[in-house]
């Protein structure tokens, strides 16, 4: 007696995963194997990415209030010193867009912080 393979099932799963590839280049949208490999990859470096995003953002803010607080002849680390003494409750997102597009209010906290 044959063996009872499930083309249906199996050519269905190959035709989702393809339709995932569709737009790589070359070979990576098309042969089985290549699109496989090329898209399992892709949801580890997503993966990966999705922590490293954090990383990157909370380090621009950092450097973003280290810019804004040297024009007043301070650093970062004595910045976030003084302001976590005043007990002043702004994290580091939301001082960073002061920092950027609120310059008026981001030295009134940098007084503030002086006193």
């Amino acid at each position: 007696m044959p063996r009872s393979v499930n083309h249906v099932a199996s050519r269905e799963r190959r035709k989702k995963l393809l339709k995932l590839t569709r737009g790589y280049f070359g070979k990576r949208k098309n042969v089985w194997t290549v699109a496989k490999n090329t898209w399992e990859k892709g949801q580890q470096y997503a993966y990966r990415d999705r922590k490293q995003k954090k990383r990157n953002f909370r380090s621009l803010w950092i450097t973003r209030i280290n810019a804004g607080v040297r024009e007043y002849g301070m650093s970062y680390s004595s910045f976030m010193g003084l302001l976590h003494k005043k007990e002043i409750e702004l994290n580091r997102k939301a001082l960073a867009d002061l920092a950027m597009n609120h310059p008026e209010a981001f030295k009134a906290i940098v007084d503030l912080i002086k006193k």
